[in-house]
């Protein structure tokens, strides 16, 4: 039988109500970027799906991690998948979408199903008392000496591998232009 009764304290408190929120929208934007069918909302959903992300880092107190997640995913990513859209050739006429409403409500079910399977694991595991973390007073420092002293050469190695990848993929459109 589930033991319903931690529930209340466990949103009692306003950190556990905005990581239910931040979850909601997460897995929200998740689902809606694999129901859709046009690409553009697929983009949108997939941009809110990461910018929920951010908030869990913001959480975590890694607020450095939330701000290049939002820079690098919601920002780069979702704008280089637009241009992607807009330089592809499309159809001129719209595709009608068929209705499948089977098909929703299996999926409604299944995501029931999940949710339920997912519940009933937590409330049954028994997780040892967390550690107090101590993240220290400027996380961002402590990751740029890491990354400019013991790591200069990974980081190097990186932006000169995503430098030939960019230029690698001009020559690959350059090509199907042609």
């Amino acid at each position: 039988m589930l033991d319903l009764s931690n529930i209340p304290d466990l949103f009692a408190s306003g950190r556990n109500i905005v990581f239910f929120l931040f979850a909601l929208c997460a897995i929200g934007g998740a689902v809606y970027m694999i129901s859709f069918t046009r690409v553009i909302h697929m983009v949108v959903a997939l941009a809110f799906t990461f910018l929920s992300m951010a908030g869990f880092y913001v959480l975590l107190n890694a607020e450095f991690v939330a701000f290049v997640q939002i820079l690098i995913y919601a920002g780069a990513i979702s704008i280089l998948m637009i241009f992607g859209i807009m330089m592809t050739k499309h159809r001129s006429e719209e595709e009608q979408e068929q209705r499948r409403p089977v098909h929703n409500v299996l999926l409604g079910i299944g995501v029931l199903a999940l949710l339920g399977i997912l519940f009933y694991a937590i409330q049954k595991s028994t997780f040892p008392d967390a550690q107090p973390f101590d993240g220290g007073q400027d996380n961002t420092l402590e990751i740029g000496n890491l990354l400019f002293n013991q790591y200069v050469i990974p980081f190097e190695l990186m932006s000169v591998l995503l430098t030939v990848a960019f230029i690698g993929a001009i020559i690959v459109a350059k090509r199907e232009e042609d």
